[in-house]
């Protein structure tokens, strides 16, 4: 038993046995014994009615001036006050801070409670959703944005990412929505006006366009003249000095034509004009294409495994889809030596459809994987424009399976070679009746 509860149990019993004493020699214990009882059961319910109007109005009132174990728990219940109010304190000067912070922020910043009704936002929000204050705290955030991509993306529960959409209040300005779920089921969310952002890409993409098709013009009268030239440079004509020379210029002119499609190529995957139209693609029958391509690309010098599922085909656009096998495959041939081996594989599963081409070439360093698939990103620029390549390939895969909803996954390890393989989700994948060829087979 704690001291003080002893202490208080001791003065009850002495106070008890001197109220049957008095009333012992008053002629009555048991009558002074109760009313000693009583005397103290009032004190007691005294100290219980100070409590109970403390606790109702701390501010307003004072606990009563008690000692025993009333006094220490009245003690301890004012020092637990002064820390609540310091923490509380220090509590509100970091919510200041916090919100002084926030309301600093270009971007907008809504904390939502579990139900995904808005606890509080900063101006920003408030500029770019149009919240209103205080006549929206409370509301579901869903009720107030409706926007449909946003609609979407909150109702999903996945907040994997950001999403982008028009703005509530302004259908020409993009805004970048993005949840972050935190706490007991609470959520921020994170509202970026990207319009200016979206207005230089596509600044960029149509220069990259308008650029390349400008180049096409004088860049086919450069290669008229070249082919004209030609017969005039050979053995024994006039001009079979410059064999070497305009040979070498055709070359470059036949390169630069080359980066002028991919160019304009990437230009149309990264175009915000999705088209619509969906084919079923034959795949097998596209990757014996390719590999017929890559046969002719290697001269007899390596040596193709090919193995194609061949029920297995792809709902896409055909000129996308044949541009990621094509560029996969030619980007194998080129940096795999002579005499290595080329694997082509399509399958599917549970998870979707699948792509891969591995080598047995050159490698890719762990360092340059994740870059690999930027724009004129090159490992080996002297092998790449030796080659003739021109350093977009795998950017276009790369967009070219966005579209699709696939990804790209890149293993590689120097001198012993890389495997690219894409993941084509579930949806896309339709399993057709299969036909009588074999399509596992070496080459």
């Amino acid at each position: 038993m704690h001291p003080a509860l002893r202490r208080e149990l001791f003065g009850a019993l002495l106070w008890a046995a001197l109220g049957a004493l008095g009333g012992y020699w008053l002629g009555g214990a048991w009558i002074g014994l109760a009313a000693a009882l009583a005397l103290r059961l009032g004190l007691y319910i005294r100290y219980l009615a100070g409590l109970r109007a403390w606790l109702d109005q701390p501010k307003r009132r004072d606990l009563p001036l008690a000692g025993g174990v009333w006094g220490e728990v009245f003690d301890g219940l004012l020092n637990l006050q002064k820390r609540n109010r310091k923490r509380k304190k220090k509590l509100a000067a970091i919510l200041a801070e916090f919100q002084a912070s926030t309301e600093a922020l270009p971007d907008g910043a809504v904390v939502l409670g579990p139900s995904g009704e808005i606890v509080w936002f900063n101006a920003a929000a408030q500029a770019l959703l149009g919240l209103r204050l205080p006549q929206d705290l409370g509301l579901r955030v869903a009720n107030l944005v409706r926007v449909p991509v946003f609609t979407e993306y909150f109702a999903r529960e996945d907040y994997g990412g950001e999403v982008e959409g028009p703005s509530p209040l302004n259908p020409d300005s993009t805004l970048s929505y993005r949840i972050i779920p935190y706490g007991a089921g609470q959520r921020l969310l994170i509202v970026r006006d990207v319009s200016e952002l979206k207005r230089l890409e596509t600044a960029r993409r149509d220069f990259v366009a308008n650029a390349s098709h400008e180049l096409r013009t004088p860049l086919t009268v450069l290669r008229g003249y070249l082919d004209a030239l030609e017969p005039e440079t050979r053995q024994g004509a006039a001009l079979a000095a410059w064999h070497a020379p305009l040979s070498e210029m055709r070359n470059q002119a036949a390169r630069m034509e080359a980066l002028i499609h991919d160019l304009l190529k990437l230009a149309r995957l990264e175009s915000d004009v999705i088209q619509t139209r969906q084919d079923l693609l034959d795949v097998p029958r596209m990757l014996e294409r390719v590999l017929e391509e890559a046969k002719a690309m290697s001269k007899g010098q390596h040596r193709f495994e090919f193995e194609a599922q061949p029920d297995l085909k792809l709902f896409g656009r055909e000129s996308e889809v044949q541009s990621i096998f094509g560029n996969l495959v030619a980007n194998a041939v080129q940096y795999t030596p002579a005499g290595g081996i080329v694997r082509i594989r399509w399958w599917g599963d549970d998870q979707g459809a699948h792509f891969s081409v591995a080598d047995t070439g050159i490698g890719i360093a762990e360092k340059d994987i994740p870059r690999i698939t930027e724009r004129f990103y090159r490992v080996d620029a002297a092998r790449s424009r030796a080659g003739g390549g021109t350093g977009l390939g795998l950017s276009i895969v790369k967009h070219a399976l966005e579209r699709h909803e696939g990804r790209l996954q890149i293993e590689s390890e120097l001198g012993v070679g890389s495997t690219f393989t894409c993941h084509f989700p579930p949806h896309r994948v339709h399993r057709g009746e299969a036909r009588s060829e074999r399509y596992s087979t070496a080459h």
